[in-house]
């Protein structure tokens, strides 16, 4: 299987799972998606993540997290930046997701890091997705 945008991949995986009431889904590793996924993590959107190791690529294992009455915590993951239309914003254009209920996710020169992250650090960067 080949594809071009692996991120768009990742966050494909991750809303079909959470769908269909998966306990985890595996995605291909990239240091941009471990970075993604140390943001969903520390953010509490997921429950844990792996990195294992297959003698190729490396897979990342994502843990979804689901409320006690079986919901899904995430409730909707889009791409922004894309291959072919990539979107930057400076640390005062950033959007607010709901009013600062969810989260944007951003690659900037210190990292990927969530967009409260990047308003207290004064960084701005590529808007990868947004989460709620």
């Amino acid at each position: 299987m080949s594809f071009n945008d692996p991120i768009a991949d990742m966050l494909t995986r991750i809303r079909n799972a959470a769908r269909v009431k998966k306990a985890q889904v595996n995605v291909a590793a990239s240091k941009v998606c471990e970075g993604v996924a140390a943001v969903l993590k520390d953010e509490g959107y997921i429950r844990d993540y792996d990195r294992i190791d297959d003698g190729k690529q490396g897979l990342l294992r994502i843990a979804l997290k689901y409320t006690p009455d079986g919901a899904s915590v995430i409730h909707s993951i889009d791409r922004v930046s894309k291959p072919g239309c990539r979107v930057y914003r400076g640390k005062d254009s950033l959007p607010q997701m709901l009013g600062g209920l969810g989260i944007c996710i951003v690659s900037t020169s210190r990292g990927i890091m969530s967009d409260k992250k990047c308003r207290a650090e004064s960084v701005g960067g590529e808007l990868i997705c947004t989460v709620s």
